[in-house]
This record gives C-alpha cells, structure tokens and sequence, in this order.
C-alpha cells in the first residue's frame, strides 16, 4: 500500500531528513520527503492506516494530512509566502536605523542604543519567530534543525546584548560594528552589543526564505498549470445508459460512455473517441507539439486539449482520475517526491552537519576565551558567526529545486519522467534498444503501392470493396485512394468474411478482395508475390487482378532522432516480434544496423541483459505489454503514450504522444539538470568549506556571515531557474 501525505512545518533539510528518518523507522515503511514539494510518498505494510503514519509524523512536531485531491494546493504555501514576506517588511524597515545608529557614529546620539534595543526586540523575536519556533519543536523532540543554528545566532546576539546594556555599561557614543572581521573590535573594549547582527541575521534570512517560497512554487507551476487547464464543465447529448439529454454539467460528473459536444474554441474535457464530427485539435498542452492534430470518427482524443475548428461528438472513455491529464499529473508529482542519490546524499549530511556545527561553535567560543584570551564577546561574536554562516539551507534546495523546474519544463515538451533517477541515468548511455511497430513507425498502415497485372484498376476495384469493410486493411487502402483522388468503382453485393477478406459483384463477375489464403479458397489464380510486406489481393476466378501492397508508416522525424543519437555516441538497436523481412526493411531505411526480430518478450529482457553484461548502458523504447520487462531491466526506460498502461507503469519516461523526436530533446534537458545539481551541491558544500573557517578566525562578523548565507541559498535556487528554458 502507498499514500502520499502533506507535511506542514519542514523549514529545511534537516526537517525533511527528521520526518523521513522517523517513518522510515516503522517497521516495513518506506518512507520518502521532499522538502521542495512538502510531501511525503510512503509505502506501508497493510496493518498500519494512514492514521498511524499521521501519528508518526505528529510525533516528530510536524503536521500531516492525506493528500486526497491530485490538484495541488496552493493556499497553504501561499499564505506562508505572504507570512513571510509581511515579516521580512517589518524586519527590513526596523533594520535599516538599527544597522545605520549603529555602523555610523555621526548619527549616533544619546540613548541611541535603547532605540535600537526596542527596535531590535520586535525584528529578533516577533520577525524570527519562524525560526525560534521550529527549533524549539526540535529541541523538543531532542533534535536540531537548521534553524536551530539561525535561532541560536540570534538569541545569543540578543541575549548578550541586552547583559551587556544592563550590567557591562554597553551602548557608548562612538560605539560601530566592523563588517570586515572581529580583531579590531578588541581595541574598544569587551562590552559590545551585536543588535545589528540580529537584526541582519533575520533580515537576509527571512528575504532569502521568502524568494526560496516563491521560487519553489514557481518550479511547481508546470504541475499546478497542467491540472488546473482542463475544461471545467461538458455539454452532454447522451448518457451512458442511452439517455437522450442537452444539459451541461460539471466535467467531474461525466461517467465513461457520456456522449458529449465540444465546439471551436472549447477544450475536450475528458479522454474519449470521436464518434461524429471532424476537426483539427490543438494538443500543445499536452504534446508540446503546436501543429494542430487532424481527427474525425473513430479517432482518439485527450481530455484538456482544444477544438481549433469544426464540432465533435466524444464518447468519453475515461474520466477523473483514470484521464491522461491526471496520470500526467500523477507521473510529475512522483517525479518531484522521489529523490536522486545526490539528494539523498545531500541529506544524509544535513542529518549530522547541524550538532557538527553545534560543537564547532562552542568550540570556537570556548577556545577564544580560554586559549586565545579573547573577551568574552569577541569570543561570542565567533561562535554566533559560525552558527549563522553554516546554516546549510542552500543544502537543502540544492536538488529538489533543480529537479522541480527540470521536470517541469520536460512535461511542457510532453515527456513526463517517473522518477529522478531517470535523469541520472540518461547522461550515461551508449546504447538505445527501439521496438519497431509504435516506435520507430506509427503503427499505421499506409499503401506503399498498387500493382496491377491486368487491364483492371486494382486500386479502383479494391478501394470500392474495401470502403465497405472497417478493417483497418481496408480503411489504409480506402485512405489511400481518396488522398489521391482516386476512383471507387461501383461494387454490389458485398460480403465480407471476417479475418479473411470479402466478395462483391463487379460487372457482373465476382471478384474476391483479401488475403492470398481468401483468394486461393475461392480458387484465384495466384502468380509470384513479394515476400515482405502486407498484401491486400485482389482477383476473380479467371484472372489475378493484382494487390496493394502495404507497410507500416515510418515516423517522419524517426531519422533526425537516431541521426543525434549516432553523434552523441549511442548506437540505436532494434528489437522486434515482428519478421525479419518487415523489421529488415524499416531498419535498412532507418540505417539501424543491428537488428533483432521474430523475438518474444522474454527474447527483448535477455538481449538488455546481454547489453548491459558487456558493459553497455542502455535505454530501452517501447510501447507494448511485450516490452514491460525489458523496459523494467533498461538503465533508462521511455514508454510511448500512445502505448499499453502497463508499459508506461514500468517504465522511467513517458512521451506522451508517441514522438521519438523529443528524445534528444529529453536527454539534453536531463543532461542540463544534472549538472544543475551537481553546480548546487558544489555550491553549498563549497561554500561551507570556505565559510565556517572564516568564521572562526574572526574573519567575518555575524552580519556578514547573515548576508552571505541567504545568498548562498538564492544562488543555489536562481541556479535551478535557470533550467525553465532549457531545450
């Protein structure tokens, strides 16, 4: 059993690490967080109910909710993002004399610096409240945070300053706060007060936390776009039982056989097939592809996308959840819950970084006042410098933000990937295993020519039987004559045979139209035929008339995409359960070279695992229930959309229209991502590397080290940013 909850009070990647570490310790949870996204997604053996799992959470000092509705919801992040930017406002407006009385010492007058004391209360307690309060919920449940550093840098420079107001004769005329390091302030004595660097610690916090708010709901506006742009109602003319009806309800309302209207300029609202009507739909949503799609009876369509011209009658065919828009949705959100191994890298050190920080700054202040012989608030001032340069926030954004607009902007091309790991994997192959028939070619039958062996029009007489039949044999070869205009001859009598071909009369002869078994039963003289390839024959008991001959369509941009792979390194490959005739000649044109047919789906699983035997890396491609366990064995599985459920459950990627083509498009995007991540972990850990020591040699004052780490974190999200327009 799985259950994906929402987890309210996660500051930072310590929370995040506390809450999974905690669910994970119940016996047969497998629990993942993701502090980007405020869910969890948790597996969890039967005996134990969401209740249970709730408590756990609850327990830890966090809130937990089931997430029943797949539509994200943005008010709770919203109001928070406007919580702290109301108490950023404040901070920063009382900041600004605070840091001015007490850097410039013209400005200083009199009392000044119980000005600033009141000033400052407000800013370090009410303003920072966010942060004591999570660290006293850590503290509470025998943990640290990162805002346990944050909390602990404010309060002590508080607290030593209001001892040092009240008894150490704090506050002279004169007194300036050095932002380039901490030596220097010995020669004005040891009865400092650090206000300003509170204040400056909240300020650039808070102002950092609230862009790292918006910054990670604007990486999450794919999804919350992608669910909220389907039609919201439908106008129904039959319901599922027969009921003749024109009344226009909710879409949520729709049951699968509702026959609905949708006119130009309205979006489909569910999945469903065309029963009357043609038109040409603007799939773009969905597919990333912004030529419109051409569809008429019998065609499929998508729920969300829009009806450019025309009307069309749709039978819906799936509804609510089971939609491709919501399993999109879903595919997206599991994307963004799972983590990589970086992150989960990334995690595990910002489970143990925070104590170790702990300990470095008591070390450092006891070090100073006992073996340096610093007074006590230069020795102070280095400890609360290491407690706020090292708060590790950057850590935590380093990878949920990079996968949160990655993944993003890879469902606007219409690719949706399932899981993080996906995109690890990608910039690593040197091998792409293609299945054929829905792949590398449409799926599609379409006539590749009519040979004719006699004075008779074989396309002619065939297209006039055929139109008859809903085979889809018959419906490539009708297509075929109407795209080139040509004639139907006048046919009665038509009989059709089902799985075999049909009869009619035709000048008074009886002429038989079907496969060469059909044609020989009813004792058509049959000459030499071509081997490979799909016959549709045609003739009468006196003579052979001739055949049309037809072939799956080639994907038109199936050679651009194997063309980039080649240059990038990676050999394409087929395999196939089609014959070697059929796979031979699409793979000659396609200039694949090693071919793989006749092959079962046990046969596709054992040529991967060969593969990989010899060291290769390989992404598989496919889009049937055959192709499931290969694609589950693949380093990298990509499903086409167009193919089985079960294919796209095993698989790492979905295109959802079936478009090989935005395969390059998906591993460059990938590719991009991934070296996102690794640029903000280098970041965050670098930056730590350099900071912490600076901090402790008194390099740089508590101010300073506020400023630069909330940089540290805008960096690391504007980073990921980047990623919005990558193609």
């Amino acid at each position: 059993m799985n259950i994906d909850l929402k987890i309210t009070g996660m500051t930072c990647a310590s929370c995040s690490a506390r809450v999974e570490k905690k669910l994970n310790k119940v016996d047969g949870v497998t629990a993942v967080v993701n502090l980007a996204t405020e869910r969890a997604h948790v597996e969890f053996p039967p005996q134990l109910t969401d209740a249970d799992l709730i408590a756990v959470v609850e327990k830890a000092g966090y809130g937990a909710s089931v997430i029943e509705d797949e539509t994200p919801d943005t008010s709770d992040s919203q109001a928070r993002s406007d919580d702290l930017r109301r108490r950023f406002i404040v901070s920063a407006i009382l900041s600004v004399p605070i840091i001015a009385l007490s850097m410039v010492p013209a400005w200083q007058f009199a009392g000044w610096q119980w000005l600033v004391t009141a000033l400052g209360i407000p800013v370090a307690f009410w303003a920072g409240w966010p942060f004591h309060r999570s660290a006293f919920v850590g503290a509470r449940h025998g943990t640290s945070t990162m805002n346990t550093l944050v909390s602990l840098g404010v309060l002590a420079s508080m607290g030593w300053s209001l001892w040092a107001l009240i008894f150490g004769g704090a506050g002279h005329l004169g007194y300036t706060m050095s932002m380039s390091g901490l030596l220097n302030l010995e020669s004005h004595g040891h009865t400092h007060i650090y206000i300003e660097s509170a204040a400056m610690i909240v300020t650039f916090l808070l102002l950092g936390r609230w862009l790292e708010s918006r910054s990670r709901r604007r990486a999450g506006d794919a999804l919350r776009l992608l669910l909220s742009t389907g039609a919201p109602s439908a106008h129904v003319v039959e319901r599922s039982d027969g009921t003749v009806t024109d009344q226009t309800i909710p879409a949520a309302d729709l049951a699968v056989g509702d026959i609905f209207v949708v006119h130009a300029g309205q979006k489909i609202p569910t999945d469903g097939v065309v029963v009357a009507g043609s038109s040409a739909v603007d799939a773009s949503l969905i597919t990333g592809e912004s030529t419109p799609i051409d569809v008429a009876d019998g065609d499929s369509v998508i729920g969300a996308t829009l009806v450019t011209n025309g009307s069309l009658r749709v039978r819906a065919t799936r509804i609510g959840a089971d939609t491709t828009l919501a399993q999109m949705g879903r595919l997206l959100e599991q994307a963004q819950v799972e983590k990589a191994p970086l992150q989960r890298l990334a995690d595990r050190i910002a489970s143990v970084f925070v104590p170790g920080v702990i300990l470095i700054a008591l070390a450092t202040f006891i070090v100073r006042l006992t073996v340096i012989g610093n007074p006590i608030d230069i020795a102070l001032a280095s400890a609360i410098t290491v407690l706020v340069v090292a708060c590790p926030c950057a850590l935590g954004l380093a990878t949920p933000t990079a996968l949160l607009v990655g993944s993003g902007r890879l469902s606007q091309h219409g690719v949706l990937i399932s899981g993080p790991e996906a995109l690890e994997n990608a910039h690593s192959l040197d091998a792409i295993a293609l299945d054929k028939t829905g792949t590398l070619t449409t799926g599609d039958l379409a006539l590749v020519e009519a040979v004719q062996t006699s004075d008779v029009d074989v396309l002619s007489i065939l297209a006039g039987i055929e139109s008859h039949s809903h085979h889809p044999l018959a419906r490539a070869i009708v297509r075929a004559a109407q795209e080139q205009d040509h004639p139907f001859a006048t046919v009665s009598d038509v009989r059709e045979e089902a799985g075999r071909g049909l009869s009619a009369r035709w000048n008074d002869t009886t002429v038989y139209a079907g496969s060469l078994t059909w044609l020989s039963q009813n004792n058509v003289p049959l000459p030499g035929l071509p081997a490979s390839g799909t016959l549709v024959a045609c003739g009468s008991t006196t003579e052979f008339y001739g055949y049309a001959l037809l072939s799956d369509t080639i994907r038109p941009e199936a050679r651009e995409t194997l063309t980039w792979l080649r240059d990038q390194g990676i050999e394409p490959i087929m395999i196939t359960g089609d014959t070697e005739a059929s796979a031979h000649a699409v793979a000659d044109e396609l200039g694949i070279s090693q071919v793989h047919a006749n092959v079962l789906p046990a046969d596709k699983l054992a040529i991967v695992h060969r593969l990989q035997q010899t060291g290769r890396k390989v992404a598989m491609v496919g889009d049937g229930i055959n192709d499931t366990a290969a694609l589950a064995a693949a380093d990298l599985s990509i499903a086409m959309g167009s193919g089985t459920d079960v294919a796209q459950a095993s698989a790492d990627v979905t295109i959802v229209q079936s478009r090989i083509g935005v395969i390059p498009t998906m591993l460059r995007i990938g590719q991009k991502t991934l070296r996102i991540i690794k640029e903000n972990l280098a970041w965050a850990f670098g930056y730590n590397v350099i900071a912490i020591p600076l901090a402790m040699f008194g390099v740089i004052a508590p101010g300073l080290a506020a400023i630069a780490m909330a940089s540290s974190s805008v960096i690391v999200v504007a980073n990921s940013l980047r990623l919005r327009n990558a193609q």
